[in-house]
């Protein structure tokens, strides 16, 4: 790792400004830069992992998928961020329970998976932000459960739509894989709601015309 290098990983991942410097000497003599093209899988279910994962550019999708090949989104991680699924892993010596794509380009530098766990033992605040992040995630993982266990997909649709920058520039596809869904179910509730005068649909562009009414779905109530 050159000085540029080390300087944005610091920069990106201030904690590492507090290990003790034996081990920031090892984060910058054992961590790999990687960079990873926008599509490109990262890992996948099953896997071994062998690394810990620290993201400086680009955005990786997380998701979960069925035998069918419908996937769920589990979270998005960013520059800065810690990724649980590898944690997991890494810390129960398991395969990975989840798959990983590039969403963008990425660039990340990977921690061989016994010097993590040295910083994990040896540096509070490491240990503090992993955690931390762990907790998050798992706080943000229980309530996507509850939404797919206890809500119809008109109302996660609903909610999901409600929660995007207008206009919307999403496809069917995009939307169902974000709900763990297929194509057919989304685009036949989109449907539905143009129809009831909710949205205006069109190509790679959906703009919610009726929040009030968009919001009584995601709430359940009747018009």
């Amino acid at each position: 790792m050159n000085s540029a290098e080390l300087k944005k990983l610091r920069q990106t991942y201030p904690v590492l400004d507090q290990l003790p410097p034996d081990l920031l000497k090892r984060v910058e003599e054992e961590a790999r830069l990687v960079r990873v093209s926008e599509g490109d899988e990262l890992f996948r279910e099953g896997n071994p992992c062998t690394a810990y994962p620290l993201l400086v550019e680009g955005t990786i999708r997380a998701a979960k998928s069925d035998p069918a090949g419908h996937e769920i989104l589990l979270y998005r991680l960013s520059p800065g961020q810690s990724c649980v699924i590898t944690v997991v892993a890494l810390l129960g010596a398991t395969p990975y329970p989840a798959q990983a794509r590039a969403e963008t380009d990425v660039a990340l530098f990977t921690v061989p998976r016994a010097l993590f766990e040295e910083m994990i033992l040896k540096c509070v605040p490491f240990r503090r932000f992993v955690f931390q992040s762990l907790s998050e995630r798992m706080t943000h993982l229980m309530a996507l459960l509850d939404d797919v266990a206890f809500r119809r997909v008109d109302q996660r649709l609903a909610s999901h739509l409600l929660g995007c920058e207008e206009p919307i520039a999403q496809t069917h596809q995009m939307l169902a894989d974000s709900l763990g869904t297929t194509r057919e179910v989304v685009s036949r509730i989109l449907e539905s709601f143009q129809e009831a005068g909710m949205l205006k649909l069109g190509r790679k562009r959906i703009e919610i015309l009726d929040r009030g009414a968009l919001e009584r779905v995601h709430r359940d109530e009747k018009n």
